[in-house]
């Protein structure tokens, strides 16, 4: 396989396991409803205009978590453009996020030890002792 193929598939799998969790963290933060092309030029500018996944890729995400009950949403109409669907963080949404950002925490650092031991060469090896 070539190595960008490689590199794109490893960004495409990062995406796909932490885009549901950025998703949510950024509505969380909002005041107000936000709809799909707004929450994507957010993340956007998050991104410094580098954001890692498709735009197209948001809106699975967003129907997704509505349907489990992490987000809600409504459609308003417009005059000058089609309706624009609203999503909102549900109270589930909120508790979920908190147990998400739990995890991410202790899957980040877990990655951290063993790239900081990667980068060393060196081994790290746990007393096995009980």
């Amino acid at each position: 396989m070539e190595e960008e193929a490689i590199v794109r598939k490893f960004q495409k799998e990062l995406n796909s396991g932490t885009a549901s969790l950025v998703v949510l963290g950024l509505m969380a933060r909002s005041a107000e409803p936000l709809y799909g092309y707004q929450i994507a030029k957010l993340l956007e500018e998050l991104a410094d205009g580098r954001l890692p996944m498709k735009q197209g890729a948001l809106y699975p995400v967003l129907r997704s978590m509505e349907a489990n009950g992490l987000l809600e949403s409504e459609v308003e109409p417009s005059t000058s453009a089609p309706p624009r669907r609203y999503y909102t963080v549900t109270a589930a949404g909120h508790l979920m996020l908190e147990r998400w950002i739990a995890i991410w925490g202790s899957t980040r650092e877990f990655i951290d030890r063993v790239l900081a031991v990667t980068e060393t060469g060196g081994h790290h090896e746990e007393s096995t002792d009980v």
